[in-house]
C-alpha cells in the first residue's frame, strides 16, 4: 500500500513538474513574440518617412508608393503569428519594389535621409 502511495506522489510531482515547464516554455515564447513585435512597429514607424523621401524625388511611382502603404497598413492590422508573418512578407516584397525602384534614381539614392532610412530597416530585419 506504501508503495501505491509513493507511484502516486512521484506521478503527482512530475505532473506538476511538466506543467511548470510548459508554463515557462510558453512565457519565453509571449517573450520572444512581444521582442519581435516591437521590432516590428520599429519598422512600420519608419516606412512613412521612407515613401515621403521617395515620393520627393520619384513621384509618378504612385502604384509602387501605394503598395508598400498598403502593406504597411494591413501589416500593422495582421493579429497572430501566422497572419503577421503572410502580411510581412508582402511588406517586405513592396519594400523590396520601392528599393529597386529607388536604385532607377541616382539622385535618389545621394539622399542622406534616403540611406538613412535604408539602412535602419536593413538593421532592423
Amino acid at each position: 500500500m506504501l508503495w501505491v502511495l509513493g507511484i502516486l506522489a512521484l506521478l503527482i510531482f512530475s505532473v506538476i513538474v511538466i506543467y511548470n515547464a510548459l508554463v515557462r516554455l510558453r512565457v519565453q515564447c509571449d517573450n520572444a513574440w512581444a521582442d519581435i513585435d516591437v521590432q516590428l512597429k520599429r519598422r512600420y514607424n519608419l516606412i512613412p518617412n521612407l515613401v515621403e523621401t521617395v515620393k520627393g524625388y520619384a513621384g509618378h511611382e504612385r502604384k509602387t508608393l501605394e503598395a508598400v502603404t498598403d502593406a504597411r497598413t494591413r501589416a500593422m492590422a495582421a493579429q497572430g503569428p501566422a497572419a503577421k508573418g503572410a502580411a510581412e512578407g508582402f511588406l517586405t516584397q513592396a519594400l523590396k519594389s520601392l528599393f529597386a525602384v529607388a536604385e532607377a534614381y541616382p539622385q535618389l539614392r545621394a539622399v542622406e535621409n534616403f540611406t538613412e532610412l535604408q539602412g535602419s530597416l536593413n538593421q532592423l530585419e
